[in-house]
């Protein structure tokens, strides 16, 4: 039985709440822009008629922004501060979400694929500077739980990048579908192009202004410099040190198939309910709105099971609680499989409630014990993100290939998140037995 008494909070008479609240308001940010760009991939594909595969660009450009930034990120915070390394996360973030005015002014596809690396150059300085940082706010003991909380918040800033994805961007797109726009003539299409892209930028561009608002609120706020002892780069012999420790080797693999199957699942609900409901009768528009919903509730789910997981580590063991969590979602991606009804479409919208205590915990696993390495630890498991650049374009792959041995190829898809959660929950079973031994 783990201890429940301890505060997550506090550490040696002093409080963390202020410091906890402002860094955990980052957590929801960079929440808002993962969930807000997942469903920009069918909308890309659509304004500009490419196919899925090119789509999926987007996410390429936005997880490889994680994996180029992390080791600069942690040489920058290892140098400097936490507070620094969020500070210059949140510039770049504002930089990209406003880079996308210019984009749409090219009227090209890649100028926006540049705009999603900046801004995702921002997320990996913020991811690699926050997530440690809350950990060394009280405790090692309770820095897990710690860290868990703060992700709790991190679903509600991406429940509400995918409303706004729903409701102002995929509602008020044009209703032309796919097969229609490839009918346009080049100065018709254009017209349609140029609307669509004015709809699509407008969030980006009220974000770009939200976050500027909080780059000068944590500016000119008193942070702690916990971990902030250090700032000797030692970049190899600390390399080495990390990657000797089990936990943290295996952590990094672990967590680029979590993503890597967390993005494939949110991602490409919309074209599995999309084929649900075409077949059902629906229009194209309609049945890529109503996918979103669905999208929508799995993001509710994913939220409320973060608390209640959070909860639950007070009394089970980390890794335990994440292999339990990893068996049940590969079994709900053999379902995904085999329903070809609105039962598969349960079945991929239930996986989010497994995949909520997944990233904090592998997260936290991988860096316990590592002090003022976890700086370093953070960008290696930040690098992992890529998993969600990697991934996504094979299954894109797969479905664009329609149907695979008789089966709807969106449905067979599904078996690489299979093998992801069958990775995660080796390493939580590892990680548990460790802790026995």
């Amino acid at each position: 039985m783990k201890d429940t008494n301890k505060s997550i909070l506090h550490k040696d008479g002093i409080s963390y709440v202020l410091p906890f609240i402002l860094i955990t308001s980052c957590f929801a940010l960079w929440g808002f822009a993962n969930d807000i760009t997942n469903p920009m991939v069918k909308a890309f594909s659509k304004i500009f008629r490419m196919s899925t595969t090119d789509g999926t660009l987007v996410m390429v450009a936005f997880y490889g922004g994680y994996f180029a930034m992390a080791f600069p990120a942690a040489i920058f915070i290892r140098k400097y501060s936490y507070k620094a390394g969020i500070l210059l996360g949140l510039a770049l973030y504002t930089i990209g979400a406003l880079s996308f005015l210019p984009a749409k002014m090219t009227g090209e596809y890649y100028p926006f694929l540049l705009a999603y690396f900046i801004l995702t150059c921002g997320l990996s300085f913020l991811e690699t500077s926050a997530n440690p940082y809350i950990l060394s706010m009280g405790s090692e003991e309770t820095a897990t739980r710690r860290l868990n909380l703060a992700q709790s918040f991190n679903p509600m800033g991406a429940l509400l990048g995918m409303f706004v994805a729903k409701n102002f961007i995929l509602a008020q797109l044009n209703p032309l579908d796919t097969a229609s726009r490839h009918e346009l003539n080049d100065a018709e299409f254009q017209v349609i192009k140029e609307a669509d892209l004015s709809t699509l930028i407008a969030p980006y561009l009220s974000i770009g202004l939200v976050i500027l608002l909080m780059f000068l609120l944590i500016y000119f706020s008193k942070m702690p410099k916990n971990g902030d002892q250090s700032h000797s780069i030692n970049f190899i012999p600390t390399i080495k040190r990390i990657f000797s420790i089990h936990n943290y080797r295996e952590g990094i693999i672990a967590q680029f198939f979590y993503v890597g199957a967390q993005i494939m699942c949110w991602t490409f609900i919309i074209q599995y309910g999309t084929r649900l409901f075409m077949e059902q009768g629906m229009d194209e528009k309609s049945a890529e709105i109503l996918s979103q919903e669905y999208n929508i509730v799995a993001m509710v789910i994913f939220c409320i099971s973060r608390f209640i997981c959070t909860f639950i580590l007070r009394y089970l063991n980390a890794g335990k609680l994440l292999m339990i969590l990893a068996i049940a979602g590969g079994f709900l991606c053999i379902g995904t499989i085999v329903f070809h009804d609105i039962w598969g479409l349960y079945c991929l919208v239930a996986i989010s409630a497994c995949m909520s205590l997944m990233f904090p915990t592998i997260y936290g696993i991988a860096l316990k014990g590592l002090g003022d390495d976890a700086k370093f630890g953070a960008a290696g498991l930040i690098m992992a993100i890529l998993g969600g650049s990697v991934l996504p374009p094979l299954q894109a792959k797969i479905i664009d290939m329609k149907e695979v041995f008789d089966m709807p190829a969106v449905n067979l898809s599904f078996i690489l998140p299979f093998i992801c959660f069958v990775v995660v929950s080796i390493y939580g079973y590892r990680s548990y037995k460790r802790v026995l031994e």
